[in-house]
């Protein structure tokens, strides 16, 4: 993939991570504490729980959008999702203030994805020995895991 091209769907996916959070916001709002409770169809995790993977997943690539830009290859922890939700206990938190948090954490990504120097969009970013991934193409992803949990929360 081209620079232009990267750069192009980099764009594309900024651009959704805005507008996704922006639809999603009402639509999370206006879901009770009890639909937040219940886990949908087939899932084992809460509502609440994915949404709080989404937080989890908001806060280890805020790690790593800033820090892979200082270094052209940065090795980072892997994120251990059933520790990490049974760590932060999101059952018992409101939905309001994770729902809040989730949005207002997300539009700072985006302010984030869109600063970091062309010439930094190529550093290297390693969570899995097998799965290293440019840093633009870690930001796209990012935008893409967020769209697929939305969509078990909200379908």
């Amino acid at each position: 993939m081209s620079a232009g091209t990267r750069g192009d769907s980099l764009a594309q996916a900024i651009s959704r991570l805005a507008s996704t959070v922006d639809r999603a916001y009402a639509r999370l709002r206006a879901l009770s504490e009890e639909q937040a409770l219940a886990a949908p169809a087939g899932m084992e995790w809460t509502r609440k729980e994915i949404l709080g993977h989404l937080l989890d997943s908001a806060s280890n690539n805020h790690q790593r959008f800033v820090r892979a830009q200082f270094q052209p290859e940065m090795t980072f922890p892997r994120y251990v999702q059933d520790q990490w939700i049974a760590a932060q206990g999101y059952r018992e938190r409101p939905w309001d203030e994770l729902v809040e948090l989730w949005r207002l954490y997300n539009r700072h990504l985006g302010h984030v994805m869109k600063r970091v120097p062309e010439a930094a969009l190529e550093n290297l970013c390693i969570v899995s020995e097998d799965e290293p991934s440019a840093l633009a193409d870690h930001m796209i992803d990012y935008v893409r895991h967020l769209e697929h949990h939305l969509g078990q929360i909200l379908d």
